[in-house]
């Protein structure tokens, strides 16, 4: 679309009249909104707000698994879980930057989130109680996650969207990872099997929790749509995510801690028994098992690496004052010629 700058009276020939014409006709073609296009004062907030907790969590997701580093049971193990967590760490920037481009700080998202005024995803206050624990949120926690934000790829916004593509071919090689892990021990001694069913049994629940609340409970998921910020309704992306699982499970040699759980016919869908939402609320309202280390931990880590940040700041700086550039030639030059 051509770009409608706030501010700017001008209109290409052919474009709406109005700032709000022109967003709404590039949304219903489809079109990506980029971060100089005109757009209203909701749907900039709405994706503020989404971006903010896609970053949260994946920062403070690093919490549980980094946990298991200095305990995994091999350095193959170890050196897969290291990777794993530094993408986390990466997938958290690409999306604070992607949140910058709409004018809001990278210091005041994480204000926010250490003073509990923006949320993460509940599924990070739960333990990892095990080493399977590793592998079921490898599967099932990035699995979720890749199901919830493979549309988000063609999110109207374009800074989310691109930093979208990156972030999930990575998470599907963690999903892939989890997979492994569980299948090995699924396969290994009678114990190894039992540990591998414990972190299913405990897991699976939160994991369609990940997904928010059911759409008529809802508070943003239908303006999300229309903006096509969403794609997919929490219901309609939760029935899939267990119609994919259902069959893993039985390959993995596990199975899903829900009696209720059946094919449906008439519905081409795996039907499955009601989620415990007052859990997930408590959660949310910071009473889960983990709420108050996560966000503790997250604050004193943001202090201790006051230092860096400072000094980043400076050298910055340093390297960006008057002349700088033309001292530093000069320097190389006469290291040149007295070699």
């Amino acid at each position: 679309m051509t770009s409608v700058l706030l501010g700017e009276g001008a209109q290409a020939a052919g474009e709406p009249a109005e700032p709000l014409a022109a967003f709404d006709r590039a949304i219903a073609a489809d079109e990506r909104i980029e971060p100089r296009d005109w757009m209203p004062d909701d749907y900039r907030s709405t994706l503020v707000r989404q971006m903010a907790q896609h970053a949260h969590s994946e920062i403070i997701g690093m919490q549980p698994e980094a946990n298991w580093i200095t305990r995994a049971p091999s350095l193959r193990r170890k050196a897969i879980l290291m990777a794993k967590v530094q993408d986390e760490a990466g997938h958290g920037l690409y999306l604070y930057s992607a949140a910058e481009t709409l004018g809001t700080s990278r210091d005041e998202l994480l204000d926010k989130l250490h003073s509990g005024r923006q949320k993460y995803s509940s599924i990070f206050n739960y333990p990892t109680l095990t080493w399977a624990d590793v592998g079921a949120i490898g599967w099932l926690v990035d699995g979720a996650a890749i199901t919830n934000q493979v549309p988000l790829c063609r999110c109207s916004y374009g800074p989310y969207a691109r930093a979208m593509i990156r972030i999930c071919k990575e998470e599907s090689f963690h999903q892939r990872q989890g997979f492994e892990l569980l299948l090995a021990l699924s396969r290994g001694t009678e114990a190894q099997h039992a540990m591998a069913q414990d972190a299913v049994d405990r897991w699976w629940w939160p994991s369609l929790m990940m997904f928010g609340p059911p759409d008529d409970e809802s508070a943003h998921s239908a303006r999300s749509m229309e903006w096509k910020i969403k794609r997919h309704s929490n219901d309609e992306l939760r029935q899939r995510f267990v119609d994919i699982c259902v069959p893993q499970a039985e390959a993995l040699g596990l199975t899903l801690p829900d009696p209720e759980l059946s094919w449906n016919e008439s519905r081409g869908h795996w039907d499955f028994g009601p989620i415990d939402w007052e859990e997930f609320r408590q959660v949310l309202k910071g009473n889960g098992p983990c709420n108050e280390e996560r966000l503790r931990r997250r604050r004193e880590a943001h202090e201790n690496g006051a230092w860096v940040r400072d000094a980043a700041a400076a050298y910055a700086a340093k390297n960006a004052a008057p002349g700088r550039g033309r001292v530093r030639e000069q320097d190389l030059t006469e290291t040149a010629v007295s070699a």
